[in-house]
């Protein structure tokens, strides 16, 4: 009876990738499997124990058995984490987050740093494509632009490795499985926010190689249009990946010295397009002589520590703790049982502090 439950346990373990391929995460039944093998029920019920306490499979009473997404052999339940950064701002705990969740679910876990490059992201690509991978979370480099790096994505997921995006996607992929902020309504929100506040004249700030940037700004531009407020060019200013390295690595505030000089004269409030940036802006307001709230009122996305650590305080978008990465594993557990799955957008809550008050008529 040993030997035989055994003999099937391993039979079933080699069957468990073709389970997981064609998208069918719930094995046969107990009687399927003793009429298959030909073998008793107890025998089937020993096997599908020993697949359990090695993590392969999860059993639900009344229901049956479903494949976890783990592979028998251990070296291929190997996942690999592309991020932008590992050292500024909410990257590290995302990054704890990512690697937390993944553990949990019993894969080994790799991280890589493109620092928002493209090439930096294709010779990491290139390296990935010459090892078996099972999944790959992924945030885009310079997510505004087609990415010239789509042929090596195309191969990781032809051999295999299932790719979910987060904080983004690419246009040029084909659909792409991808978690991110609801960037849109949360820059209209922002917009009706401030417009509730009494503020009709609002500049903005936004990164322009980033999708994140394109569809905040777009969100408020929506919210002015719907307020029948006049749209100004003038009062919105872009900054590059470049010029947010600079700010990061060496202080490098003169893109915020020029918003501010170019763009605020007439403006009683600001959407900032994340706390690192809104941070940065109040610093330099406070050289110009120019004070938060009482001048001008700040918003931004994101509710990071820089929320807190920034005087006042920055009324900021949030989410719930973890979510992001929470939803990224899920969704790409889901792709590796053979589940069925879909993008998803993180809806936002906003958070009031002091860097915002209402304007008097």
């Amino acid at each position: 009876m040993g030997t035989k439950y055994r003999q099937l346990a391993e039979q079933l373990k080699k069957e468990l990738t073709d389970y997981i391929r064609y998208e069918h995460s719930k094995l046969p039944t107990e009687q399927e499997l003793c009429a298959h093998f030909q073998v008793s029920r107890q025998t089937v019920r020993q096997a599908l124990l020993l697949l359990e306490e090695e993590g392969l499979i999860s059993r639900r009473q009344g229901s049956g058995s479903y494949a976890t997404g783990l592979l028998p052999d251990a070296g291929q339940n190997h996942v690999a984490i592309l991020l932008s950064s590992d050292t500024e701002y909410i990257f590290p705990a995302l990054l704890g987050d990512l690697k937390a969740f993944l553990s949990k679910e019993g894969y080994s876990v790799s991280v890589f740093i493109t620092d928002n490059r493209t090439d930096t992201e294709r010779i990491i690509l290139q390296r990935l494509s010459e090892e078996p991978l099972r999944g790959l979370i992924a945030e885009p480099s310079r997510s505004a632009l087609p990415t010239p790096n789509f042929d090596l994505y195309e191969r990781l997921s032809a051999a295999g490795t299932n790719i979910v995006f987060f904080h983004g996607y690419y246009s040029n992929l084909p659909p792409s499985l991808y978690v991110k902020d609801d960037n849109f309504n949360g820059g209209f929100a922002l917009g009706q926010f401030l417009m509730e506040q009494n503020h009709k004249q609002i500049a903005g700030i936004f990164q322009l190689d980033t999708i994140q940037g394109q569809e905040r700004h777009l969100g408020f531009v929506r919210s002015m249009l719907e307020a029948g407020l006049p749209i100004n060019e003038d009062t919105i200013a872009w900054f590059t990946t470049e010029q947010l390295t600079r700010l990061q690595k060496k202080q490098d505030t003169r893109f915020l010295s020029d918003f501010i000089g170019q763009t605020l004269q007439s403006c009683s409030a600001v959407i900032c397009h994340n706390d690192e940036i809104a941070y940065w802006l109040i610093k330099e307001l406070s050289y110009s002589n120019i004070r938060v709230p009482e001048d001008i009122s700040i918003v931004s996305f994101d509710n990071s520590y820089l929320s807190d650590l920034s005087s006042p305080g920055l009324t900021s978008l949030s989410h719930e703790p973890h979510a992001m990465a929470e939803a990224a594993v899920s969704l790409l557990s889901r792709k590796m049982q053979g589940r069925s799955a879909e993008s998803m957008e993180l809806s936002w809550n906003l958070v009031g502090r002091g860097s915002c008050v209402r304007r008097k008529d």
